[in-house]
C-alpha cells in the first residue's frame, strides 16, 4: 500500500516536505526550510522523523529555500541518494544552497560575537561544506521527460512560478494512481514567466494555497513604485526593496526598466545588494527560452533580456554593501531576504528604518512571524540582531508582483480538470487561506478538499 505523510507546509507556507512510501521505497518530495515564527523555525532543529539514509530519492518542485533549504541538513545527517530537479532548478541550487549555508554560518558567528543567542555557542543549522556535498547529489531532469523509479514513473511540468519551477506528476504502479504535486503555482498573466501547466486529470492532488483567501491587487506595480519614488526623490531618501533573490528581484528590475524606458524614472542608481540575486539574474538570461520575454536592444542592456535596468550596480563585496549605508539618497537598494528573516537587508534596515526620508517597499508575501510581516502590520519598532530599531521610514507594499497564483488563478487551474480528483489536499497556506479556498472550491466546484495537519499520514 502507498502512503503519504505531510512533514511540512501543512497549515503554514514554509517547510515543504512530503514523504511518499510505495513499493518498499521512500521518496521525499521537496525538502524545505521552515521560516517565520520561532515555533516553526525550531522544527528545523528537530530530528527528522525517519533516518535520512533510509530515503531512496528526493524530488524537487523548484529552487526556493522553503522547498529546498533543508537538503544540506539531510545530507549532514546521512542522506546520500539522488536529488532530482529540472536543469534550471539545479543551476539555481548551486547559488542558493551555498548562500543559505553561508548565512547560517554568518548568523551563528554574529550571534556568538554579540551574545544574543539563547544557545551557547550558537551553531549553524548546516555548513557550506554540507551544501557542497548536497550539490554533488543533484541529477537534472528535463520537462515532460519520464523518470522511472522503483514503484513509479515521474514527470516534471512547467508551472510558471520561478525559473525551473515544476509540478511533479507521479504514476504509481501499485495501486495504480496518478498523484500530482502542484509545487508553487505561477500566475496566468505573469510578464516574465509562462503560464502554469494545466492537467486534465489526477487521482490525488496536493495544491498550494498561499493566496487562497485573496485576490492580487489590480493597482499596477508601476503606480506603487511611482508613489514611493516620489517620496524618496522629494526627501532625498533611500528606497529599500526586500526581495527574494530568485524571481522577485528579476521582476522588480523588469518593471523599473519599463518605467525608465517610458521616461517615468529620473536617472538614479539602483543597487542589487545580493550576490545570489546577481547570479540568478544571469541564469534567467541563460534559460531565457523558458520565459515570456524577448531580448531587447539599446543602451547598456544591449543583447540582454529586459531584466537589467539602466544604472544598475550588482554589489558582491561585503565592504561595498556596508558602504551603501553611508551613501546619501536618492537611490534604490534591492536586497534579500524578501521577508527580512536574514541576509544583507537587515543591515540596511537597521541603518535606514529610523529616518522618515527613507522608504521600504515590500513586493512579496510576508509569512507570519517574520520582520516583514511586522513592518507591513504597522510595527513601530522591530528587533534586529538583538537591537531595538525604531520604525520611522515609510512602509509600503504591493502584491501585484506576487509569483503565486491568487484565489482566482487557483480556481482557474482546478477548473481545467475534466473530473474532480478522488482526493484534494490544500497545502502551503496559512489556516485562513486554506479555509477560505476550501469554501470557495466547495461553492464553485462542488468538490471536497482536505486540510492536512503536520505529521498526518494518509493512504493513497
Amino acid at each position: 500500500m502507498a502512503q503519504l505523510t505531510f512533514l511540512g507546509a501543512a497549515g503554514v507556507v514554509t517547510g515543504s516536505k512530503y514523504l511518499l512510501e510505495t513499493a518498499g521505497k521512500r521518496y521525499l518530495i521537496d525538502a524545505g526550510l521552515f521560516q517565520g515564527a520561532r515555533e516553526w523555525k525550531e522544527r528545523n532543529w528537530e530530528p527528522f522523523p525517519i533516518p535520512p539514509e533510509t530515503i531512496d530519492a528526493i524530488l524537487l518542485t523548484h529552487g526556493h529555500i522553503d522547498h529546498t533549504g533543508y537538503l544540506p541538513r539531510l545530507v549532514q545527517q546521512g542522506y546520500r541518494g539522488p536529488i532530482y530537479a529540472t536543469a534550471a532548478t539545479c543551476a539555481l541550487l548551486k547559488i542558493l544552497l551555498p548562500d543559505s549555508a553561508h548565512l547560517q554560518e554568518q548568523d551563528a558567528d554574529y550571534a556568538n560575537r554579540k551574545g544574543y543567542s539563547r544557545h551557547q555557542p550558537a551553531l549553524p543549522l548546516y555548513t557550506v561544506r554540507d551544501a557542497e556535498a548536497t550539490l554533488r547529489l543533484l541529477q537534472p531532469v528535463e520537462f515532460h521527460a519520464m523518470l522511472t523509479l522503483t514503484g513509479m514513473r515521474v514527470f516534471w511540468y512547467p508551472m510558471g512560478h520561478i525559473l525551473g519551477s515544476a509540478a511533479i506528476e507521479i504514476h504509481l504502479d501499485n495501486p495504480p494512481r496518478r498523484v500530482l504535486f502542484s509545487g508553487d503555482i505561477g500566475r496566468y498573466e505573469d510578464p516574465i514567466m509562462r503560464p502554469p501547466t494545466e492537467f486534465p486529470e489526477a487521482d490525488v492532488v496536493l495544491m498550494e494555497s498561499t493566496y487562497g483567501d485573496r485576490l492580487h491587487e489590480t493597482i499596477p506595480v508601476e503606480e506603487t513604485l511611482r508613489e514611493v519614488l516620489n517620496h524618496i526623490l522629494q526627501n532625498r531618501g533611500v528606497m529599500l526593496i526586500p526581495a527574494f533573490a530568485v524571481g522577485r528581484t528579476q521582476q522588480v528590475l523588469h518593471h523599473i526598466r519599463k518605467m525608465q524606458e517610458a521616461g517615468e524614472v529620473p536617472p538614479l542608481p539602483v543597487y542589487v545588494d545580493s550576490p545570489m540575486a546577481s547570479d540568478a539574474t544571469h541564469l534567467y538570461c541563460t534559460y531565457g527560452q523558458d520565459l515570456n520575454l524577448e531580448t531587447s536592444p539599446g543602451g547598456d542592456c544591449e543583447g540582454r533580456l529586459p531584466l537589467y535596468c539602466y544604472h544598475t550596480h550588482f554589489v558582491q563585496d561585503v565592504s561595498q554593501s556596508r558602504a551603501l549605508n553611508t551613501r546619501p539618497g536618492p537611490m534604490i537598494i534591492i536586497s534579500a531576504s524578501g521577508m527580512c528573516t536574514g541576509g544583507r537587508i537587515l543591515h540596511h534596515l537597521k541603518w535606514r528604518l529610523p529616518h522618515p526620508e527613507n522608504a521600504v517597499l515590500f513586493v512579496g508575501y510576508q509569512a507570519e512571524g517574520t520582520r516583514g510581516r511586522m513592518l507591513v502590520g504597522g510595527a513601530t519598532e522591530i528587533t534586529i540582531h538583538g537591537e531595538t530599531v525604531p520604525v520611522r521610514a515609510r512602509i509600503a507594499m504591493t502584491t501585484a508582483l506576487s509569483a503565486h497564483a491568487d484565489q482566482a488563478d487557483l480556481l482557474r487551474w482546478l477548473k481545467a480538470f475534466r473530473k474532480p480528483p478522488q482526493s484534494l489536499y490544500l497545502v502551503h497556506g496559512e489556516p485562513n487561506a486554506r479555509l477560505a479556498l476550501r469554501e470557495k472550491i466547495q461553492s464553485e466546484l462542488g468538490w471536497d478538499a482536505a486540510l492536512p495537519e503536520h505529521g498526518e499520514t494518509v493512504a493513497l
